[in-house]
């Protein structure tokens, strides 16, 4: 999420986007060119499937659960809170919960981005060290150092950095063993306001050794967020700044990158000139979904870059931002697309056409869907919901229905969206406090 431009430097928002919410309510007329074409030839009448959604569950005692990446095997890996509040990296798989952050790498919290189908799982771990620097690299409140970590056959083994103390995983990674990321060097960086004192580099780890991607030049910071089975990584490299609650990094996003065969590529941009734009995700295709701020730098919309060419998504109808977060081998896109208030809703867009994707779902689901966050290859989407019965942040797993009971009933889709739902202020508080939505998180509570 952006937030007006000066509470970027406000640390009760810690944001690094700019997102100004008057003009939100008044929303840019697009400008044709070439970063802002509109796929208008694709299929408008595809109808998208149908979706039974479960409710993952979370873990005895605890509060919430998000999950954030599911393979083509059924496992799905996220986090879930315990009862001390704590954050543990856990794993879905038929329907059990298992908690692979015990013992983790001694610390209290970690988190689990991605898998394959290996039956591996990345993501990022707290150590009991505290950081010497004072860091919170990766942004729980403790300053322990924190790494990423390649978890098998029950153990949770740390990645190495490029010399500093801190690193972190991207949402995924491939079947290849790969894992993008990104991690510290020893070089300080002048430009990081307190706590982050050193630089931190886009990254490929394989068979344990780490590679230092290029940034763009003259950036000295980057991330790496996704990568395909071909080896293609995307990303993003920019400056430091303060830690985001949008990425949980601390980079102001200056340009979305692919690296692909020792180059690296910036996808440009949608009219954009300040300091946002992303790219979360790459499919065996080379297609790539993440978000750029539009001209003048009001508002931000999805993007999907393909041979050269960067196409605006937009919003779901009413709406005002959008990011897309995920994308399968078949061009299928999710992500989330948010009105002027920062109510979310989850869209699915195929063919062309975005679509709520409440609005794919039973009608009585206890379940409120407001981030989805990777589309697999079977079509499967996970994200994150709200229970509507407890307020409760809960991970989901939507699954595609040929066919649907006759008792059954759906939200109207005729135009391919529902009302959203205004959240009740715990609920708000409550996100706020489970700012791991993804590696898109969202600051939820109306600065006005």
């Amino acid at each position: 999420m952006k937030a007006i431009s000066e509470m970027t430097r406000c640390k009760d928002w810690r944001l690094t986007f700019a997102l100004t919410i008057l003009a939100l309510l008044c929303l840019l007329s697009l400008r044709p060119g070439r970063a802002q074409q509109r796929d208008s030839a694709a299929p408008e009448n595809a109808a998208p499937a149908r979706y039974t959604v479960t409710d993952l569950g979370k873990l005895v005692g605890g509060t919430s659960s998000q999950a954030f990446f599911a393979n083509n095997k059924g496992l799905v890996s996220g986090v879930a809170t315990l009862p001390d509040a704590t954050q543990h990296a856990v794993l879905w798989q038929k329907g059990l919960i298992t908690d692979i952050g015990i013992p983790g790498l001694g610390g209290p919290n970690s988190i689990a981005f991605g898998d394959n189908e290996r039956g591996q799982a990345v993501g990022e771990a707290e150590t009991s060290t505290l950081d010497p620097n004072g860091e919170d690299f990766c942004g729980f409140g403790t300053h322990l150092i924190c790494l990423p970590f390649l978890w098998q056959h029950g153990v949770m083994t740390p990645l190495p950095t490029l010399g500093g103390n801190n690193g972190a995983t991207g949402t995924i990674f491939n079947n290849r063993g790969e894992v993008a990321g990104w991690a510290e060097n020893t070089t300080p960086d002048p430009a990081c306001p307190a706590p982050q004192a050193l630089q931190f580099k886009p990254v490929i780890w394989e068979k344990g050794e780490v590679q230092e991607l290029p940034t763009f030049p003259g950036d000295p910071d980057g991330v790496a967020f996704g990568i395909n089975d071909n080896g293609q990584v995307v990303g993003s490299s920019g400056s430091c700044t303060t830690f985001s609650l949008n990425t949980f990094t601390n980079l102001l996003p200056l340009h979305a990158l692919l690296w692909q065969k020792g180059t690296v590529t910036d996808l440009g941009n949608l009219g954009g000139t300040m300091n946002n734009n992303i790219a979360f995700a790459v499919n065996n295709q080379g297609q790539v979904v993440g978000l750029s701020d539009l001209q003048g730098d009001t508002t931000f919309h999805a993007f999907l870059w393909q041979n050269g060419v960067m196409t605006d998504l937009g919003t779901l109808p009413g709406d005002v931002a959008s990011v897309a977060l995920g994308i399968n081998d078949r061009g299928k896109v999710v992500g989330v697309s948010l009105d002027a208030s920062f109510n979310l809703r989850p869209f699915l867009r195929q063919n062309g056409v975005m679509t709520d994707l409440n609005a794919l779902i039973p009608a009585d689901s206890p379940l409120l869907l407001l981030i989805a966050e990777v589309i697999n290859s079977r079509g499967e989407i996970v994200g994150s919901a709200i229970q509507t019965s407890t307020g409760e942040l809960h991970a989901f797993l939507a699954t595609p229905s040929n066919g649907r009971a006759a008792t059954e009933s759906f939200s109207p889709a005729s135009q391919g969206v529902t009302r959203p739902m205004v959240l009740r202020e715990d609920v708000r508080n409550l996100l706020q406090q489970r700012l791991h939505v993804g590696r898109f998180g969202v600051r939820l509570k109306d600065p006005q």
